[in-house]
Protein backbone atom coordinates (compact mmCIF):
# COMPACT_ATOMS: atom_id res chain seq x y z
CA UNK A 1 0.00 0.00 0.00
CA UNK A 2 1.09 3.45 -0.75
CA UNK A 3 2.33 6.16 2.07
CA UNK A 4 0.56 9.35 1.16
CA UNK A 5 2.44 12.54 2.13
CA UNK A 6 2.18 16.02 2.42
CA UNK A 7 4.55 18.18 3.03
CA UNK A 8 4.28 21.44 5.13
CA UNK A 9 7.42 23.74 4.88
CA UNK A 10 7.95 27.49 4.42
CA UNK A 11 11.20 26.78 2.44
CA UNK A 12 10.58 25.94 -1.01
CA UNK A 13 13.91 24.33 -1.24
CA UNK A 14 12.83 21.90 1.48
CA UNK A 15 9.55 20.96 0.38
CA UNK A 16 11.18 20.36 -3.37
CA UNK A 17 13.96 18.39 -1.55
CA UNK A 18 12.11 16.44 0.63
CA UNK A 19 9.95 15.64 -2.32
CA UNK A 20 12.49 14.26 -4.85
CA UNK A 21 13.38 11.98 -1.96
CA UNK A 22 9.98 10.79 -1.07
CA UNK A 23 8.96 10.59 -4.36
CA UNK A 24 11.73 7.90 -5.17
CA UNK A 25 10.49 5.24 -2.55
CA UNK A 26 8.64 2.59 -4.27
CA UNK A 27 6.16 2.48 -1.47
CA UNK A 28 5.88 6.70 -1.16
CA UNK A 29 4.06 9.52 -3.05
CA UNK A 30 4.16 13.11 -2.05
CA UNK A 31 0.42 14.21 -2.63
CA UNK A 32 0.48 18.00 -1.50
CA UNK A 33 2.80 20.24 0.06
CA UNK A 34 1.68 23.65 2.34
CA UNK A 35 3.81 26.69 2.80
CA UNK A 36 2.27 27.60 6.30
CA UNK A 37 -0.36 25.84 8.65
CA UNK A 38 -3.70 26.93 7.63
CA UNK A 39 -2.40 25.36 3.98
CA UNK A 40 -1.22 22.32 6.11
CA UNK A 41 -5.10 21.68 7.68
CA UNK A 42 -6.67 22.36 4.17
CA UNK A 43 -4.59 19.95 2.45
CA UNK A 44 -5.20 17.68 5.66
CA UNK A 45 -8.92 17.81 4.90
CA UNK A 46 -9.02 17.66 1.64
CA UNK A 47 -6.19 15.04 0.92
CA UNK A 48 -6.36 12.75 4.00
CA UNK A 49 -2.86 11.65 3.98
CA UNK A 50 -1.33 8.91 5.89
CA UNK A 51 1.44 11.66 7.24
CA UNK A 52 2.32 15.23 7.06
CA UNK A 53 5.64 16.21 7.36
CA UNK A 54 4.92 19.41 9.73
CA UNK A 55 7.51 22.21 10.26
CA UNK A 56 6.76 24.07 13.32
CA UNK A 57 8.12 27.39 12.57
CA UNK A 58 5.75 28.48 9.64
CA UNK A 59 3.72 31.83 9.07
CA UNK A 60 0.14 32.17 9.38
CA UNK A 61 -0.30 29.26 11.36
CA UNK A 62 2.37 27.57 12.72
CA UNK A 63 2.83 24.03 12.94
CA UNK A 64 1.90 22.91 15.91
CA UNK A 65 -1.94 24.53 15.75
CA UNK A 66 -1.68 23.03 12.58
CA UNK A 67 -1.38 19.77 14.22
CA UNK A 68 -3.18 20.27 16.90
CA UNK A 69 -6.31 21.04 14.49
CA UNK A 70 -5.44 18.54 12.12
CA UNK A 71 -5.43 15.74 14.92
CA UNK A 72 -8.22 17.15 16.76
CA UNK A 73 -10.89 16.19 13.47
CA UNK A 74 -13.67 13.70 13.65
CA UNK A 75 -11.90 10.23 12.53
CA UNK A 76 -8.68 11.48 11.63
CA UNK A 77 -6.31 9.34 10.50
CA UNK A 78 -3.31 11.11 9.53
CA UNK A 79 -0.24 11.14 11.63
CA UNK A 80 2.05 14.40 12.38
CA UNK A 81 5.70 14.02 11.68
CA UNK A 82 7.53 17.11 13.33
CA UNK A 83 10.42 18.42 11.03
CA UNK A 84 12.96 20.58 13.51
CA UNK A 85 16.34 21.95 12.65
CA UNK A 86 17.87 20.85 16.20
CA UNK A 87 16.82 17.67 18.23
CA UNK A 88 15.86 19.85 21.77
CA UNK A 89 14.04 22.19 19.45
CA UNK A 90 12.12 24.34 22.22
CA UNK A 91 9.00 23.19 20.38
CA UNK A 92 9.12 19.90 19.85
CA UNK A 93 7.36 19.29 23.20
CA UNK A 94 4.62 21.31 22.25
CA UNK A 95 3.82 19.97 19.06
CA UNK A 96 4.35 16.35 20.83
CA UNK A 97 1.54 17.45 23.52
CA UNK A 98 -0.53 19.15 20.36
CA UNK A 99 -0.55 15.37 18.69
CA UNK A 100 2.77 14.74 16.80
CA UNK A 101 3.59 11.31 16.22
CA UNK A 102 7.11 12.34 16.31
CA UNK A 103 9.82 13.97 15.01
CA UNK A 104 12.90 14.18 12.48
CA UNK A 105 15.97 16.23 11.94
CA UNK A 106 16.01 17.98 8.82
CA UNK A 107 19.22 16.97 7.80
CA UNK A 108 18.09 13.31 8.13
CA UNK A 109 19.38 11.16 5.36
CA UNK A 110 16.85 9.68 2.54
CA UNK A 111 16.78 6.11 4.03
CA UNK A 112 16.36 8.25 7.42
CA UNK A 113 13.28 10.32 6.37
CA UNK A 114 11.87 7.34 4.33
CA UNK A 115 11.94 5.04 7.19
CA UNK A 116 10.37 7.69 9.93
CA UNK A 117 7.68 8.05 7.41
CA UNK A 118 7.09 4.39 7.37
CA UNK A 119 7.14 3.67 11.23
CA UNK A 120 4.68 6.86 11.69
CA UNK A 121 1.93 5.69 9.18
CA UNK A 122 2.14 2.22 11.17
CA UNK A 123 1.00 3.70 14.29
CA UNK A 124 4.43 3.74 15.90
CA UNK A 125 6.13 6.92 17.74
CA UNK A 126 9.37 8.22 16.18
CA UNK A 127 11.06 9.25 19.65
CA UNK A 128 14.95 10.14 19.66
CA UNK A 129 16.45 9.19 23.21
CA UNK A 130 17.05 13.25 23.50
CA UNK A 131 13.58 13.84 22.75
CA UNK A 132 12.40 11.47 25.68
CA UNK A 133 15.05 12.94 27.95
CA UNK A 134 13.72 16.72 26.86
CA UNK A 135 10.12 15.43 27.45
CA UNK A 136 10.82 14.23 30.99
CA UNK A 137 12.74 17.31 31.54
CA UNK A 138 10.34 18.97 30.61
CA UNK A 139 7.90 17.63 33.50
CA UNK A 140 10.34 17.94 36.08
CA UNK A 141 10.53 21.72 35.37
CA UNK A 142 6.65 21.98 35.57
CA UNK A 143 6.21 19.72 38.62
CA UNK A 144 4.11 16.72 39.40
CA UNK A 145 0.22 17.43 38.07
CA UNK A 146 -1.59 19.16 40.65
CA UNK A 147 -4.32 16.49 39.96
CA UNK A 148 -3.10 13.48 38.63
CA UNK A 149 -5.82 11.86 35.99
CA UNK A 150 -5.83 8.33 37.21
CA UNK A 151 -9.48 7.32 35.98
CA UNK A 152 -8.83 5.85 32.82
CA UNK A 153 -5.38 4.30 33.83
CA UNK A 154 -7.72 2.35 36.49
CA UNK A 155 -9.07 -0.02 33.49
CA UNK A 156 -5.71 -1.05 32.53
CA UNK A 157 -4.30 -4.81 34.00
CA UNK A 158 -1.36 -4.84 35.93
CA UNK A 159 0.71 -6.09 33.23
CA UNK A 160 -0.42 -2.77 31.04
CA UNK A 161 0.48 -0.80 33.76
CA UNK A 162 3.92 -2.08 33.78
CA UNK A 163 4.43 -1.32 29.79
CA UNK A 164 3.10 1.88 29.66
CA UNK A 165 5.43 2.99 32.62
CA UNK A 166 8.51 1.40 30.20
CA UNK A 167 6.97 3.44 27.07
CA UNK A 168 7.56 6.28 28.69
CA UNK A 169 10.73 5.44 29.88
CA UNK A 170 11.18 5.52 25.79
CA UNK A 171 11.71 1.75 25.47
CA UNK A 172 10.87 0.18 22.62
CA UNK A 173 8.77 -2.88 22.19
CA UNK A 174 11.79 -5.05 22.07
CA UNK A 175 13.35 -3.59 25.05
CA UNK A 176 10.79 -4.13 26.73
CA UNK A 177 10.06 -7.37 25.71
CA UNK A 178 13.31 -7.92 27.17
CA UNK A 179 13.12 -6.11 30.30
CA UNK A 180 9.58 -7.95 31.69
CA UNK A 181 10.79 -11.39 29.71
CA UNK A 182 7.86 -11.45 27.11
CA UNK A 183 7.93 -12.21 23.68
CA UNK A 184 7.73 -9.23 21.35
CA UNK A 185 4.63 -9.63 19.76
CA UNK A 186 2.57 -9.61 23.00
CA UNK A 187 4.01 -6.44 23.91
CA UNK A 188 2.68 -5.36 21.09
CA UNK A 189 -0.35 -6.87 21.85
CA UNK A 190 -0.51 -5.05 25.20
CA UNK A 191 1.10 -1.59 23.43
CA UNK A 192 -2.60 -2.00 21.62
CA UNK A 193 -4.54 -2.38 23.94
CA UNK A 194 -3.23 0.28 25.80
CA UNK A 195 -3.99 3.04 23.39
CA UNK A 196 -7.50 1.51 22.77
CA UNK A 197 -8.71 1.65 26.64
CA UNK A 198 -6.96 5.12 27.51
CA UNK A 199 -8.35 6.19 24.31
CA UNK A 200 -5.28 7.47 22.61
CA UNK A 201 -3.88 7.81 19.27
CA UNK A 202 -0.21 6.44 19.46
CA UNK A 203 3.10 5.56 22.07
CA UNK A 204 4.18 9.43 21.99
CA UNK A 205 0.78 10.30 23.30
CA UNK A 206 0.93 7.05 26.02
CA UNK A 207 4.24 8.44 27.41
CA UNK A 208 2.75 12.25 27.44
CA UNK A 209 -0.36 10.47 29.27
CA UNK A 210 1.89 8.31 31.73
CA UNK A 211 3.90 11.68 33.05
CA UNK A 212 0.22 14.05 33.00
CA UNK A 213 -1.66 10.97 35.26
CA UNK A 214 1.26 10.95 37.55
CA UNK A 215 1.54 7.39 36.83
CA UNK A 216 5.55 8.16 36.25
CA UNK A 217 7.41 10.48 37.70
CA UNK A 218 10.27 12.11 36.37
CA UNK A 219 13.31 10.60 37.92
CA UNK A 220 11.41 8.07 39.57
Amino acid sequence: MTIRVVIADDQAMVREGFSVLLNAQPDIEVVGQALNGREAVAQAERLSPDVVLMDIRMPEMSGIEATRQIVGRAENTTRILVLTTFDLDEYVYDALRAGASGFLLKEASAGQLAEAVRVVSEGEALLAPTVTRRLIAEFARQGAPPAPRRDRVGALTERETEVLALIARGLSNGEIAGQLVLAEQTVKTHVGRILVKLGLRDRTQAAVYAYESGLVRPGG
